[in-house]
């Protein structure tokens, strides 16, 4: 188990009232860090990929900063315009 696992596993368990919606908001953050991280490897700016979605930077920056209640249109969206394949899966 990684440092971090287990300094947030230790955590949940000290201060449970703290980390009520914590995988929810991880989960998001995780989804903002993988978009960034896809249109830097693909070497885009948030300009040039707001162009492809014909949205503004600011909206790509929300996007990656703010991953909340994007829809699955605009992922697939994104994820094409940086030469991605959006995967979606139940677990």
């Amino acid at each position: 188990m990684s440092d971090l696992k287990k300094f947030i596993n230790d955590s949940k368990q000290k201060h449970p009232d703290e980390f009520v919606n914590f995988d929810k908001e991880y989960q998001t953050f995780k989804l903002g860090i993988l978009l960034k991280q896809a249109r830097s490897e693909a070497g885009l700016t948030q300009e040039e990929v707001a162009k492809q979605l014909k949205t503004t930077k600011s909206s790509i920056s929300r996007m990656e900063n703010h991953a909340k209640d994007i829809r699955l249109s605009t992922l697939e969206k994104f994820a094409s315009a940086v030469g991605k394949h959006l995967s979606v899966a139940l677990k």
